[in-house]
């Protein structure tokens, strides 16, 4: 794995950034609240899955859209594959939801949370003339609230707050070892 980390700018990136960030008090809190609040609304999300019963991702998986459509409805048309993907997507988005607002294994979480949302972007992208049986909450062009939760997220992995308050800084004071 070391070998490819050089050659993946962004994930080097999340990875090498370390303690180095010094942030004012207002950058704290406001990264903070970020990862929490992303965090409730992936658990939110995961846990009306997890609790809604005979819940699917089979009828969105069916309405896909754009070049990758063809890979959703094969998921969406094999129950085995089906009953994986929807046993990811409920626990993956509640895991990652834990993840950010205990501040636990925040950026491998992040990273989750991007390929997570990408999925669901490719499957119903923002473009021009594709209509889809679920409304959208709003209008987009290219850029939907799956890309803008990607650069969330983003945010949080470059700037690693689990280190000032979290479950990682309790693990890492434990072990006596300190950021500064």
């Amino acid at each position: 794995m070391e070998e490819l980390l050089p050659d993946a700018s962004f994930l080097y990136f999340c990875l090498a950034i370390g303690f180095r960030m010094n942030y004012s008090n207002r950058q704290t809190i406001a990264l903070i609240a970020l990862r929490i609040a992303l965090g409730w609304h992936f658990l939110y999300e995961g846990l009306t899955k997890i609790f809604q019963p005979g819940w699917t991702s089979s009828t969105y998986l069916m309405d896909s859209k754009g070049f990758l459509s063809g890979f959703y409805t094969w998921i969406a048309s094999h129950p085995s594959v089906l009953s994986a993907a929807d046993f990811l997507n409920e626990w993956g988005l509640t895991l990652i939801g834990l993840s950010l607002i205990l501040g636990l294994l925040t950026r491998i979480s992040t990273i989750a949370g991007m390929l997570l949302l990408l999925f669901y972007y490719f499957s119903h992208p923002a473009w021009i003339g594709f209509e889809y049986i679920f409304p959208s909450e709003g209008a987009y062009f290219i850029v939907n609230k799956n890309i803008i939760e990607i650069f969330a997220l983003l945010v949080i992995c470059s700037f690693p707050t689990d280190k000032i308050l979290g479950v990682e800084r309790l693990i890492k004071r434990r072990k006596g070892i300190t950021g500064g």
